[in-house]
């Protein structure tokens, strides 16, 4: 049977303007409420500068609200993602982390400029510029919005598998957070870590759980089952990653904007049955439930 825990419409994973979305943070809680969200965490890259604006909204419209953030992580070559949920904003160590975390995108993105200058595509430093709501988290998907406005691609994902995946013109690795320090900040601030959207990895199964065995003995307590990026087949295969590792479900749209993506904030399906919510023991949900 479906617990109260299981039905809340909780949406633990969405992007303002103070990262690479395109809502102001108190838009974005609009939104959710107004979609029926019940329980709401603002999750911008490696940044919380968000939260206060959101958090007020949040209390104004009744709507149960965590803070939140996505830490920028390198692993074996691979960018992911680890939510930080329900994290005290005020944590030194964790600010300083993303502090460093966020350094070094300006070049990267300087570079990612020059790069797609190169293969064509006009004015990308300033045409990416013009899509920035922090020019401290210029992006990939800041230049993918502009590439788009450009006509050359018909959509984000066209700009990815074109441009700004690796071996692509426009793409710049970068050297992002450790695993374990990523986990560490998040949980020293008293929040839950969280792996998100497990399903976007180039990870082959082997890899995958070694990364997953190894973000679990950092302090992992959490994984994205049902999110913005997952296909219902993968709801069910991400589900039995949780019962293997002991992880918590959690549930997020990944939601950048209206036009980006496939699923509003609070549009995705309950968890399966028989998984932990990762909410179940916070009292915002409580108050909710």
């Amino acid at each position: 049977m479906t617990s109260a825990a299981h039905r809340l419409n909780a949406d633990l994973h969405c992007h303002s303007t103070v990262s690479d979305g395109v809502l102001r943070p108190e838009e974005i809680v609009r939104r959710a409420a107004a979609n029926g969200v019940q329980l709401l965490a603002l999750t911008d890259h490696d940044e919380l500068d968000g939260i206060a604006v959101a958090a007020r909204e949040a209390d104004r419209l009744g709507l149960a609200f965590v803070p939140g953030v996505e830490v920028s992580v390198s692993w074996g070559g691979e960018t992911i993602h680890v939510l930080g949920l329900s994290v005290d904003c005020a944590s030194a160590p964790l600010r300083d982390g993303l502090a460093r975390t966020r350094g070094g995108r300006d070049e990267r993105a300087r570079e990612m400029a020059r790069q797609l200058e190169a293969v064509g595509v006009p004015d990308p430093w300033n045409g990416a510029l013009r899509h920035v709501g922090n020019p401290e988290l210029i992006s990939r998907t800041h230049f993918a919005r502009h590439i788009v406005a450009s006509g050359l691609c018909t959509d984000i994902g066209e700009v990815f598998e074109r441009y700004l995946s690796e071996g692509k013109p426009g793409f710049v690795e970068h050297r992002w957070a450790r695993l374990d320090e990523a986990v560490g900040w998040i949980v020293g601030a008293g929040g839950v870590a969280v792996m998100a959207h497990p399903a976007r990895y180039r990870l082959d199964e082997t890899a995958l759980w070694a990364m997953l065995a190894e973000f679990r003995d950092a302090g992992g307590e959490g994984i994205e089952v049902v999110c913005g990026s997952h296909t219902a087949d993968q709801y069910g295969r991400f589900a039995d990653c949780a019962r293997r590792f002991g992880f918590r479900a959690s549930r997020g749209s990944d939601f950048h904007g209206p036009d980006e993506g496939s699923v509003d904030l609070g549009g995705l399906p309950p968890l399966p049955d028989a998984l932990v919510p990762v909410w179940r023991d916070w009292p915002q949900a409580a108050v909710t439930s």
